[in-house]
């Protein structure tokens, strides 16, 4: 069973000073479980599209997997209250996850909920410090833009979040959608272990404030820059600094703050001679 991305209802507006009907699509969100081994890893709220995506990035995100390849089935079952997205490890990868295994469950929003310790929330990083890779300042201030033309489900709702892939010289070559930024992430790390891109090619692009729960993402996934349309807290700051990631934040209207790492863009300055 498929489930709808959006649903329209009817509802009544207000507008200088006057009343009129209105009849809107809004995004869906569902349950989603994620099952793994037949034990539930994690229930969140979610956009019903790429559940196979979803499932695989959150998997990888969290260190569960480090592979694609580490997962031997899936399936999506869609049930009254949601959907469960089912998978089934390899042998030594399912023992390895008995010895760590833990729950977490709450709403799309907050990104830590459920973990049980200070620790846990705030993992050690690996480091993408040796990665060289370079971008030039006009992609970096355009990558926003070029990822707003890669959201359908946003231009017909305007009530969801998106994450898309870039590469130095070839544009946002991949996106993914979803009510929660860190869902849209996830969804886009799984798209491209799919499809064996690898993350330490290019850069992510996020039309959200970074967080810390998004760095981390972007870390364990291995991609060195990542570009946000909105704020980051000084937090993520730290953690980006120290996994040796290069951070832009209010990518928007061509324009962009770098705050880490700033050697992997490439400023280009006017010759005025």
């Amino acid at each position: 069973m498929r489930l709808p991305a959006h649903r329209s209802r009817p509802g009544i507006a207000w507008r200088a000073g006057s009343r009129a009907e209105v009849y809107r699509a809004l995004p869906e969100e569902v349950a989603v479980a994620i099952v793994v081994d037949g034990s539930t890893l994690a229930v969140m709220m979610a956009s019903p599209g790429d559940i196979v995506d979803f499932a695989l990035g959150f998997l990888l995100s969290e260190g569960i997997v480090q592979s694609a390849a580490e997962v031997e089935a899936f399936e999506a079952v869609a049930h009254e209250l949601g959907v469960e997205a089912r998978l089934w490890l390899r042998a030594e990868r399912s023992a390895q996850l008995a010895a760590r295994r833990r729950f977490t469950a709450g709403p799309v929003g907050c990104g830590l909920c459920g973990i049980d310790s200070l620790e846990a929330a705030m993992r050690p990083l690996p480091s993408v410090a040796g990665n060289m890779l370079r971008l030039s300042a006009a992609e970096v201030a355009h990558s926003t833009e070029a990822l707003r033309a890669c959201q359908p489900l946003h231009a017909r709702t305007r009530g969801t979040h998106a994450a898309g892939f870039l590469r130095p010289g070839e544009g946002l070559i991949l996106a993914r959608e979803d009510i929660g930024r860190h869902n849209a992430l996830d969804k886009l790390i799984g798209a491209m272990a799919r499809q064996g891109m690898a993350a330490g090619q290019g850069a992510f692009v996020l039309t959200s404030r970074l967080s810390v729960e998004l760095v981390q993402k972007a870390a364990m996934a291995g991609a060195p820059v990542l570009i946000a349309v909105s704020a980051p807290t000084a937090h993520a700051l730290r953690l980006a600094e120290g996994a040796g990631m290069t951070l832009a934040a209010f990518a928007r209207d061509g324009a962009f703050d770098a705050y880490t790492h700033p050697e992997r863009i490439q400023f280009e300055v006017p010759d005025v001679a």
